[in-house]
């Protein structure tokens, strides 16, 4: 069974996506991380976000299994792989990687922003994750503290807006939810109540083959 997971930036999906792939057994990927991959690479080149070319050439040489997860996190990276998945030739070039992820015998799960839509559209069960905006930068601005980072609510909202309209707005693959996805609004769920809401929409798909 392929699992799609979609949904804006603090929606929850990723660990919703982690969750039940722990549950059924199957291989697990936060697509994000190709993109936060790929802006990594270009500021460590030195180049800046805005270069087109720099990044269709650092999506060229991203290898999965050298992404170092710790470099790829908090709000620089989350903003760096939102500009640089608005290039069409980035996508282009991280697709094959995530269809043949998603392809392997017995499925995967995969969260991200197309899954449902661009890189499994056939996937067996879709899930639309999302919540407020307000309450996705209390989520992040909480996390954020949790790790240090000094950075105030307003600032976190002011992100996800922008991120939220970036995604939403770019011409390639934008962040929309598939026809026949299944919507999770987390806004008033903590995980363990949203984990068992998500469980209940794959189990559903799984036994109906809807």
């Amino acid at each position: 069974m392929i699992i799609a997971i979609d949904g804006p930036a603090a929606s929850g999906k990723g660990t919703l996506a982690k969750r039940l792939a722990q549950h059924y057994g199957l291989p697990h990927l936060d697509t994000g991380l190709l993109y936060r991959g790929v802006g990594r690479a270009v500021l460590d080149a030195g180049h800046d976000l805005s270069d087109e070319a720099a990044a269709r050439e650092a999506a060229s040489r991203l290898i999965l299994e050298a992404l170092e997860e710790d470099r790829l996190r908090g709000p620089e990276m989350g903003e760096a792989a939102s500009v640089v998945a608005a290039y069409p030739a980035v996508r282009a070039l991280l697709l094959d990687a995530q269809r043949r992820f998603a392809a392997q015998p017995g499925g995967a799960v995969l969260a991200g922003r197309d899954i449902g839509t661009v890189i499994a559209p056939g996937a067996e069960c879709k899930i639309f994750v999302t919540a407020s905006p307000e309450e996705r930068a209390r989520r992040r601005h909480a996390e954020l503290n949790r790790r240090g980072d000094a950075v105030t609510y307003e600032a976190v909202l002011a992100d996800i807006r922008r991120r939220d309209e970036r995604d939403s707005g770019r011409g390639t693959a934008p962040l929309v939810a598939a026809p026949d996805a299944r919507l999770l609004d987390t806004t008033s769920l903590d995980i363990e109540a949203a984990f068992q809401a998500a469980l209940a929409l794959a189990e559903t798909a799984r036994k109906t083959g809807l």
